[in-house]
């Protein structure tokens, strides 16, 4: 098992001129929930969906996307090459306070609704059927809607009946510092603004890049610092720690399984 040396500056950000409020502060090893980026093929249909579900459009420079509380979902015009489903990122999840009066807003506004299997629990859908978003309630929640979680799904790879939701629960925990512990009866792992669920997935998952939602997004202190840091512990980044001529740093990486992820700091410096 590799032993991740967890840096410890503390950091929020947001992309662009975003509230920097938005999101949740940051863990002990520098890292917070930042964005989620969506390949859409219709920008205007997609930001009016957000902007239904309770998000405010966004827009810095060459960056457009809407808000929510906990994360900024960044939306870049492309033709995807499928959806969620079958990816392994199959679904993200949103709580709000009431799930009955949330889903009959949003049908009465044309989305696409389907119930869950209690009234706590509902899922709606984007305009182009490619991504399947889950409602939870929670009824301390102090704004309309916030984001919840990422819901991973893994196959064990080979014969050797490997755990692979036991194996991506330590790599995000290593890496991230994330913590890990349940949610209801999936294993998990919290970062500030999200919480990571990890199911088993009966048939092999592709990885995300190119599908509709192409990438997960955290932001980290110390970013260049923290690159290294994984480097030298053996983890391959697909692009290396890179400084705009705009302030901005960034760096990306897959995950064993196939996750798509950008790391990102100084976005709120626009």
């Amino acid at each position: 098992m590799i032993d991740f040396i967890l840096l410890l500056s503390p950091a929020a950000w947001l992309p662009g001129r975003f509230s920097r409020s938005q999101l949740a502060s940051p863990n002990g090893a520098g890292v917070s929930m930042g964005h989620l980026h969506l390949a859409v093929s219709d920008l205007e249909a997609s930001k009016k969906f957000w902007v239904a579900l309770g998000a405010t459009e966004a827009k810095s420079g060459s960056l457009e996307g809407v808000k929510l509380p906990a994360t900024v979902i960044l939306l870049g015009r492309n033709e995807p090459s499928g959806g969620t489903a079958g990816s392994v990122v199959d679904h993200v999840g949103f709580v709000v306070p009431n799930v009955e009066q949330a889903m009959a807003n949003w049908k009465a506004a044309g989305l696409r609704t389907v119930a869950g299997r209690d009234a706590q629990q509902g899922f709606v859908f984007t305009p182009d059927d490619l991504m399947k978003i889950e409602i939870l309630e929670d009824r301390s929640l102090a704004v309309p809607i916030a984001f919840h979680h990422i819901h991973f799904f893994v196959a064990d790879s080979g014969s050797g009946g490997a755990d692979s939701v036991a194996e991506i629960k330590a790599w995000y925990a290593q890496v991230f510092g994330a913590k890990p512990g349940k949610r209801g009866p999936f294993e998990a792992d919290d970062l500030p603004g999200v919480n990571l669920t990890f199911s088993k997935s009966g048939f092999p998952t592709v990885g995300t890049k190119g599908r509709m939602l192409d990438h997960i997004g955290f932001e980290v202190k110390n970013l260049e610092a923290f690159s290294k840091n994984l480097e030298a512990c053996g983890v391959k980044l697909d692009h290396p720690y890179t400084k705009l001529p705009e302030g901005i740093a960034l760096a990306r990486l897959t995950d064993p399984w196939g996750t798509y992820i950008e790391l990102t700091e100084g976005l709120d410096g626009l």
